[in-house]
């Protein structure tokens, strides 16, 4: 049970990383395509991924057709709401995140997004859920190191850094949207839909950035990691490891991708934050860390 344990918290550690350093691929990549070029091959890229998966759990694990005890005809349909609905808010949420980091850096973007975790609980009580008294402490913590993060100008928010905010919003709804039909269908083909559904909406946008193949071919290696490893890889580990490991530990550890995105723009774009930017993010991350008490 404990190298059960271990190996599912790795393989989120791995998760986390794979996310957290796609804010630099997502970045490189529109050195060659526009941000909607670059999610619509992305999108397409994960969904192919998962089909494999899925035709492989079901040959394996045959009760995955009849899962959740739902009726035949009726999961079908819930199945299709869900995972358009999903793919709407993933469109919004990955189309604000791409087109932002045209203006900001990796670093910021990922902790930026990440206040989705704070933003969640806040968001239930719309459904009547009334957040702990420790999630408003991290809305006044995180909004501090927001501050310290991205108020460094007499400008104050940079465009880029209002796109992704205006984005942890969009996946705030992905989330609520998510957790809804989540229980009720199959995760992994859910997942499947909504690329699916966010690289058909991505791409009549696309169409105006007159996109051609030797630009995407340029930034192959950019679209492939977010696609294929980001997307489809990733998302498939967070659904393995899952089954293995503490949901408060595995929420803690994917935490993790936004220190991750920091680092991975250090290194591989040289984006040193400044100490007041580094305050920033570890108050930002102790907030979302804050906000994930049971």
């Amino acid at each position: 049970m404990q190298m059960k344990k271990l190996r599912g918290n790795l393989m989120l550690l791995l998760t986390a990383l794979i996310w957290g350093s796609a804010f630099v691929a997502q970045t490189v990549g529109m050195d060659h395509v526009g941000p909607f070029t670059f999610n619509c091959v992305r999108m397409f890229l994960g969904a192919l991924v998962l089909l494999p998966v899925i035709a492989w759990r079901e040959e394996h694990n045959p009760a995955n057709k009849k899962a959740h005890g739902l009726p035949e005809n009726g999961s079908g349909r819930v199945l299709a709401a869900g995972g358009i609905s999903c793919g709407v808010m993933l469109f919004l949420g990955s189309s604000l995140q791409q087109c932002g980091l045209q203006y900001t850096t990796p670093g910021k973007a990922g902790f930026i997004t990440a206040l989705y975790v704070v933003l969640v609980p806040i968001a239930g009580l719309a459904f009547g859920r009334k957040p702990r008294w420790w999630v408003w402490l991290s809305v006044a913590m995180s909004a501090a190191g927001l501050w310290l993060l991205c108020m460094t100008g007499a400008e104050g928010l940079s465009l880029g850094d209002s796109l992704v905010l205006l984005c942890a919003l969009a996946f705030t709804g992905h989330i609520l949207c998510a957790d809804h039909f989540s229980p009720l269908v199959d995760g992994v083909k859910l997942s499947c839909i909504q690329f699916f559904t966010c690289g058909v909406l991505s791409f009549i946008p696309m169409l105006l950035e007159h996109p051609n193949l030797g630009a995407i071919l340029s930034a192959a290696m950019p679209i492939l990691y977010a696609g294929v490893l980001s997307s489809g890889v990733a998302y498939t580990l967070q659904i393995v490891a899952q089954k293995d490991t503490d949901p408060t530990v595995a929420s803690l550890i994917l935490c993790l991708e936004s220190v991750f995105a920091v680092l991975a723009g250090a290194l591989v774009l040289h984006q040193i934050p400044t100490g007041r930017e580094l305050a920033g993010c570890v108050l930002m991350f102790v907030a979302i860390v804050l906000a994930q008490r049971e």
